[in-house]
């Protein structure tokens, strides 16, 4: 039990310092020595656990996606339409996306060529956007728009500032999510819900 026990924090530290090291150089340019001397174990106990640099970003992709759900499962129940639990999930998304180098890696392995990628976390966090919006739809909560024109939108507008918070935090700040919904919310939502959504998140997160 003991010997599982440390392959599996061995396992989480290859996963961390893979994703901090992607993040730092990108997948092309990180290196399996840097991988192992951040996670301060050998190459050897590295290849134990992952056959090659495909490997460990897939699992870096994996736990990241285990990351997004558990963001877009926390609110779920709790007081408010989904035109809210949206707004308040994309600030949690960019909450996390700041401070979570394993989600913020999982996002940009998405978009790397390179490896063949799918764009995993993307089509995800689309999917959910998507069905979010088609609720608040079916609560009357939207005005005459189009959920899936919305979703558009709004999936267009929280990847970009992931794109650009890897460069500037400014992008990911509680700031700059508020004004974006401040600016959307009036053309999306209904007016007899419009003054009861916070742009900057309910108090219920």
């Amino acid at each position: 039990m003991a010997r599982q026990q440390r392959a599996l924090r061995t396992r989480q530290a290859l996963i961390t310092a893979a994703a901090t090291v992607f993040d730092r150089d990108g997948f092309s340019m990180a290196s399996l020595t840097a991988i192992s001397s951040l996670a301060q174990v050998s190459n050897g106990a590295l290849h134990f656990h992952f056959v090659n640099k495909a490997a460990l970003a897939d699992a870096v992709e994996q736990a990241a996606a285990q990351r997004l759900e558990s963001i877009v499962t926390a609110h779920e129940g709790a007081a408010g339409n989904c035109l809210q639990l949206l707004v308040n999930t994309s600030h949690d998304l960019a909450r996390r996306l700041a401070a979570d180098v394993v989600l913020r890696a999982g996002f940009e392995l998405g978009r790397n060529r390179v490896r063949g990628a799918d764009q995993a976390l993307h089509h995800q966090w689309h999917a959910w956007v998507g069905a979010a919006l088609e609720r608040a739809a079916g609560e009357g909560v939207l005005a005459e728009v189009a959920p899936e024109t919305v979703t558009s939108s709004v999936v267009a507008a929280t990847t970009g500032f992931e794109v650009l918070g890897t460069r500037d935090p400014q992008w990911l700040s509680h700031a700059t999510v508020t004004r974006f919904w401040q600016l959307l919310l009036p053309r999306l939502a209904a007016a007899s819900v419009l003054g009861d959504l916070a742009a900057g998140g309910s108090r219920s997160r």
